[in-house]
């Protein structure tokens, strides 16, 4: 019997899905990136959390069909432990890992550009603009503060750049010698993973390049309950990244870490109207940024682009916070003994 010639397929180039209940859109995801991963001979890692919607099925049958693709079992959930577990199984047969986030949009041939990057710059990690949008009221409200710069606080990667070298963006590829060599993401970071391990890969001397050939689509939450419980999240893990790293953060990250502390001061209002002072500057600037928004896009309902800012920056403040102080208090207990 002649021996199939794919099964001894090795391929220079890994795909990873991190995925938990996402039925609606990892099929289409999956049909999307089989005509790149033939061309590429790139194999598809789907690694699922523990999915009850469906996801796990449609897989399942996707994989039965196209030897690309291969469904992993993540029992910890975690992103972070996903990609380095991927990274683990696959024992060095890839050189370039790339990461594919399943509620994101991909252009069709985002990894045959990424693979051209490459090889074409002196970079170790590629990564890639990331432009929100929304079909929903709010879901829209939320990606257009996300777009805009008092929402992102001036991120790189949340606009199109002409490519240049940076500190961090959304992940897309990297070498993984590079990857394994500063031990891959750390598997405790629920949120923030990508900057905390883009900060290790620039203390270890390696480049990131954010390119401005492709860009990817994010669609945002659609309720503002949704996107202030992620910004909470998105402080804590900024926060565990710059207790970990012993850094201080960016100008722009020191601004939105003041705003719970001027929130908490502004309770102090009915003793002096003075201490209402920097949230009150905060607020309007907050909803003098929609109300521009609105006149210059001639759309009124992006006037409430500033509660979605006023939630995110808020939300990220209170989970920065507290963050620090669940680390120090130990830390105070411990000498205090």
């Amino acid at each position: 019997m002649q021996k199939d010639p794919r099964s001894d397929r090795t391929g220079n180039l890994l795909v990873v899905i991190p995925c938990l209940n996402e039925a609606g859109h990892i099929g289409r995801l999956l049909r999307q990136l089989k005509p790149a991963m033939q061309r590429l001979d790139g194999r598809v890692v789907v690694a699922d959390g523990g999915s009850t919607d469906g996801t796990v099925q449609i897989v399942q049958e996707i994989a039965a069909s196209d030897d690309h693709v291969t469904l992993m079992h993540n029992p910890q959930k975690i992103q972070s432990v996903a990609v380095n577990m991927a990274v683990a199984q696959d024992a060095g047969r890839a050189e370039y890992l790339i990461r594919i986030d399943a509620h994101c949009a991909y252009p069709d041939d985002f990894c045959d550009v990424l693979m051209r990057q490459a090889r074409s710059v002196h970079a170790d990690s590629i990564v890639v603009s990331m432009i929100a949008e929304g079909d929903q009221t709010v879901q829209r409200i939320n990606a257009a503060t996300q777009n805009a710069s008092f929402g992102n606080g001036g991120s790189a990667h949340r606009s199109v750049p002409s490519g240049t070298y940076v500190d961090h963006g959304h992940h897309a590829l990297i070498k993984v010698a590079a990857f394994s060599d500063v031990g891959g993401y750390d598997p405790t970071f629920t949120h923030n993973e990508d900057a905390e391990l883009d900060y290790r890969l620039r203390q270890a001397g390696y480049r990131i390049w954010l390119t401005s050939a492709t860009t990817i689509t994010y669609y945002p939450r659609r309720s503002w309950w949704g996107v202030g419980r992620q910004y909470f999240n998105y402080g804590t893990g900024r926060a565990r990244n710059l207790l970990k790293h012993s850094v201080l953060p960016r100008l722009r990250q020191t601004k939105v870490m003041m705003v719970f502390p001027a929130v908490l001061l502004a309770l102090l209002s009915p003793v002096h109207w003075i201490f209402a002072i920097p949230a009150l500057i905060w607020v309007i600037y907050c909803l003098s940024a929609g109300i521009r928004m609105a006149r210059r896009d001639g759309d009124p309902t992006l006037i409430l682009c500033g509660v979605s800012a006023i939630i995110m920056h808020l939300s990220w403040s209170v989970g920065f916070w507290q963050q620090v102080i669940r680390e120090l208090i130990p830390q105070t207990r411990r000498v205090a003994r």
